[in-house]
């Protein structure tokens, strides 16, 4: 099931200083963006009616207002989860258009400059319009990835590309999620070195090197009451060289190990009943109850939905 659209978000309300100098910087666009329009308007249908256009005033009407038409149209695919990868271009190409059309008009450099750069106003405007509501709309649905720090592909390429490799396969949208995780394979990735040498890889079995790809499997815990080798799962096939003579014995163990998604659900409700809403989810979710990846988004839109709704009691929920 899916959580209702609105417990999705996890943006902040604005303040009454944001509003005001949203409203502002709204009515001031409006109007240097008219005036671009303007200014492009009388030039190109000049231009037009020097180049033997029957009603000039129609070719940069068509032009000028087509771009924010396609941008709308853009942003309307986009929230209703029909994108096109080619509509979002449309508008480019319709600026190029009339920024070639208002430099043609001009008779010296300084005048081509001077018109090429009026469209411009109005163009802008539309893109940073566009630019916040995608935002926005990427930060209601979950789907809009968080960018990583330039600082960070600077100092650490090969890492920071690693990192963003991973978040691009396995759709994970927040940065500060992707850290966490690549910290917990970090340390897991010591923790089964300094258990096993140098030669951990060929000593770990299989299923502990696929967890520790995917980052989902846990660092080694502070051994106090039974201390877990490595990090890994009790419930995993054994590691070393008994490994292969125990592989039989140990599949049915594993299989009787795995939780159902309502056992999960229900140590998820008590485990966050104390976090806030933007916390809830589904990279959370799995580190703190040690679930699949399945389970955890599945448990992320029903606790939203309790949260939403303010239902906290036990919930069928399918995956």
């Amino acid at each position: 099931m899916s959580a209702p659209e609105t417990g999705r978000t996890d943006l902040p309300p604005l303040s009454r200083v944001d509003r005001v100098l949203l409203v502002a910087a709204t009515v001031l666009g409006v109007g240097v963006g008219g005036v671009g329009l303007a200014m492009s308007f009388d030039t190109v249908s000049a231009a037009a009616a020097r180049w033997g256009f029957t009603t000039p005033g129609m070719l940069p009407l068509a032009i000028d207002l087509a771009i924010p038409v396609f941008t709308v149209i853009n942003l309307l695919l986009i929230r209703m989860d029909m994108p096109l990868a080619w509509a979002r271009f449309v508008p480019w190409l319709l600026t190029g258009v009339t920024c070639w059309l208002n430099i043609a008009a001009g008779t010296s450099l300084s005048a081509k400059v001077a018109h090429g750069t009026m469209p411009l106003l109005w163009v802008v405007l539309s893109e940073v319009a566009a630019h916040v509501y995608a935002a926005r709309i990427g930060a209601v649905t979950g789907r809009r990835m968080e960018k990583i720090r330039r600082s960070r592909w600077l100092l650490a390429p090969l890492s920071t590309f690693t990192l963003w490799r991973r978040m691009t396969l396995w759709e994970i949208t927040s940065y500060s999620d992707a850290l966490a995780r690549e910290r917990g394979r970090q340390l897991a990735r010591a923790d089964l070195r300094s258990e096993h040498g140098r030669r951990w890889r060929a000593k770990t079995d299989r299923r502990t090197r696929v967890l520790l790809k995917l980052g989902e499997l846990a660092p080694a815990a502070d051994p106090e009451p039974v201390p877990v080798p490595g990090g890994v799962d009790p419930a995993a096939p054994p590691v070393g060289p008994k490994a292969s003579a125990r592989k039989r014995s140990a599949k049915p163990a594993a299989k009787s190990g795995r939780r159902s998604l309502d056992d999960v659900l229900t140590e998820a409700r008590a485990v966050t009943a104390g976090w806030p809403f933007e916390h809830l989810t589904a990279d959370r979710i799995r580190q703190a109850v040690s679930c699949g990846a399945a389970h955890s988004r599945a448990v992320r839109d029903t606790l939203r939905a309790d949260r939403t709704t303010g239902h906290n009691g036990p919930r069928a929920v399918a995956a």
